[in-house]
């Protein structure tokens, strides 16, 4: 079994954003060479995370305003805090991130079938920054069969 991993970095917008890294992540593992077996991608920040589902723009746009919903920035967070955390000076009131972060997912694993990820047809990896705009790195870690 071979075992290869590798960085992806992210440069993201403000607020909430939905990327895509699909193709990222496919092109890794069409350079390893692993016919079957499995990638896992994990996100490697605390106000960001994975999903699978559709790339679609008006479901993406659904996901941001039942997450804004779910943990509003304009809440009170203990989190928020600051003055009682010692943190450094441009330290954001994020908690409403962390919170969305924690409803998501930090990582997946994705089959690798045939030197491909075995996707469904409407299924993409997104990559959700909560808290941007941001530079930010997912492990993609992909073992098998050569």
């Amino acid at each position: 079994m071979t075992i290869k991993h590798e960085i992806l970095e992210i440069e993201t917008d403000s607020g909430i954003g939905i990327y895509n890294i699909t193709p990222q992540i496919e092109q890794l593992l069409g350079k390893t060479g692993i016919k079957n077996g499995q990638a896992i991608v994990f996100s490697r920040h605390t106000t960001t995370a994975l999903a699978i589902n559709e790339n679609e723009e008006r479901l993406l746009e659904d996901v941001k305003v039942h997450l804004r919903k779910l943990a509003p920035e304009s809440g009170k967070y203990l989190h928020n805090d600051l003055h009682l955390r010692d943190v450094p000076p441009e330290e954001p009131e994020n908690a409403h991130s962390h919170l969305m972060a924690m409803m998501l997912s930090s990582s997946e694993v994705i089959p690798v079938l045939d030197g491909k990820l075995a996707l469904g047809t409407w299924q993409s990896v997104l990559f959700f920054e909560l808290d941007g705009p941001r530079k930010r790195t997912v492990l993609v870690q992909m073992s098998g069969e050569l």
